[in-house]
């Protein structure tokens, strides 16, 4: 079983339920790497490559609940135009990043009227099964 701190390379190409592919890394042309534990990947993704031998592909199905969470509502926030200088050249469906004292949010305008930006701070594949196949390339031991 791989260990956290063990570094892999994996292939995987990820869709939604309706068949569209929202992530691919045969398209970059080299294996995603990442170490085992740190947080890059979702730990569902993590728990099924945990199993993988080398050369093994698997396909499986993350419920949205195991992935990025339901699509929530009250994620939705109304703010006036006015606290944005440039509110204007802001494109609906755009992600922009909010800096507040407290912390960084991403957050994608989903409408702009009558003085008010509406932002969505729900992840995009919030709310999303998520389809995985997934080959597992090679295991590197956790001192390398």
């Amino acid at each position: 079983m791989i260990q956290d701190g063990q570094k892999v390379k994996v292939d995987f190409i990820g869709k939604l339920s309706n068949g569209a592919e929202f992530s691919n890394s045969y398209l970059v042309g080299e294996p995603f790497e990442f170490t085992m534990g740190d947080g890059t990947m979702l730990a569902s993704f993590e728990s099924v490559v945990r199993t993988m031998s080398v050369g093994d592909t698997v396909n499986v199905r993350i419920a949205c609940e195991d992935a990025y969470g339901p699509y929530d509502e009250s994620l939705i926030e109304r703010v006036p135009a006015t606290m944005f200088p440039n509110a204007q050249n802001l494109e609906v469906g755009k992600f922009i990043v909010i800096e507040t004292p407290a912390e960084s949010i991403r957050a994608r305008l989903i409408r702009a009227e009558e003085g008010w930006l509406y932002f969505d701070r729900n992840h995009e594949l919030a709310g999303e099964d998520l389809l995985f196949e997934i080959t597992l390339v090679d295991v590197a031991d956790s001192g390398n």
